[in-house]
């Protein structure tokens, strides 16, 4: 069994590690995005961008003033014994958010919508958002931790089916160029793309595609991951960079999801995570172990299954 002393105590490192120390294949991404770029403001921006990574990481401080709004991904194995059940898993991710804002500390970014007033810990009405997910044959709970930036970045758009992929292109240059032109989407970051599903499962799965997914992860559908490839280039061809001046460097990487919709429709929503690109991610054990890695395997083949039932061996043969 999981017990709740070792949740709260990972809620509260998972969102230290979020805040101050950048992804791997992020950062990746970044260096080869800044090797390319030939404009000079943009050079200048991206060379700052990652030397202030590497600054957070040795004096242990939040890599962006505004360090974001921290939200939970709960994926729970199957077999999993909680102990005080899901309920005590969001009561520690609470008080270890809490806690860590000021360990940390973080900026307390969360306020009434009306009255703007806030609990100066991050923790309110709705707020972090925890969400789910759950897997079969297993007795682990992976718990993701993303500090959301890129306030401007999400946009949506109910296309027709007749307007196909060209449309898909359309909506998606014209939200980059929306996002891109006052820098108010924290470019470059890597854009999530929802496709289908009603308006709402658009939304969660675009924000998911651009937080979830690691930088060179490509969807197991051939031609959606030649989709993204061809948005991405698209994306740093627009003739935008880093906080809106003339570049080259918008889009680190572009991860499309796609739901089921109605027949008559096509929802669409584009979703830039940020410059920071802040998540982190733990995996408890009933015996106490704790590890940590920068990869959520959120959209595993249980996950994207399309079948009534789980048939484990036809998703192998598909893969």
């Amino acid at each position: 069994m999981i017990r709740k002393d070792p949740l709260y105590a990972t809620a509260h490192e998972l969102t230290r590690r979020a805040a101050i120390e950048i992804p791997q294949d992020y950062l990746t991404g970044l260096e080869a995005m800044a090797a390319e770029e030939s404009e000079d403001l943009s050079s200048f921006v991206l060379a700052a961008m990652l030397e202030n990574y590497k600054a957070a990481k040795e004096d242990a401080r939040a890599m962006c003033a505004d360090t974001g709004v921290p939200r939970f991904y709960v994926k729970a194995g199957n077999e999993a014994k909680i102990e005080g059940g899901m309920v005590a898993v969001e009561e520690a991710l609470r008080s270890g958010l809490a806690k860590a804002t000021h360990d940390i500390p973080l900026r307390p970014n969360r306020v009434h919508p009306l009255w703007r007033h806030d609990n100066n810990n991050n923790v309110g009405i709705n707020a972090p958002e925890v969400e789910y997910s759950f897997e079969p044959d297993a007795d682990w709970v992976d718990i993701t931790t993303v500090h959301k930036g890129g306030l401007f970045g999400t946009d949506y758009r109910m296309l027709f089916p007749g307007d196909g992929i060209d449309g898909i292109k359309r909506f998606f240059l014209d939200a980059m160029i929306a996002f891109g032109k006052r820098g108010l989407a924290c470019q470059p970051a890597i854009v999530g793309i929802g496709l289908g599903g009603s308006k709402d499962t658009s939304m969660v799965l675009g924000k998911q595609a651009a937080c979830l997914r690691t930088v060179g992860d490509r969807n197991p559908d051939p031609k959606i991951a030649e989709l993204e490839l061809e948005l991405m280039d698209m994306g740093n061809n627009i003739g935008m960079g880093p906080m809106g001046f003339v570049g080259s460097s918008m889009v680190v990487d572009c991860h499309i999801e796609v739901g089921y919709t109605h027949t008559g429709g096509m929802p669409m929503s584009v979703h830039s995570f940020c410059l920071s690109s802040r998540r982190s991610v733990a995996r408890l054990y009933a015996d106490g172990r704790v590890q940590y890695r920068t990869d959520p395997e959120w959209f595993t083949p249980y996950h994207r299954r399309n079948d009534v039932s789980w048939q484990p061996e036809a998703a192998k043969q598909s893969a």
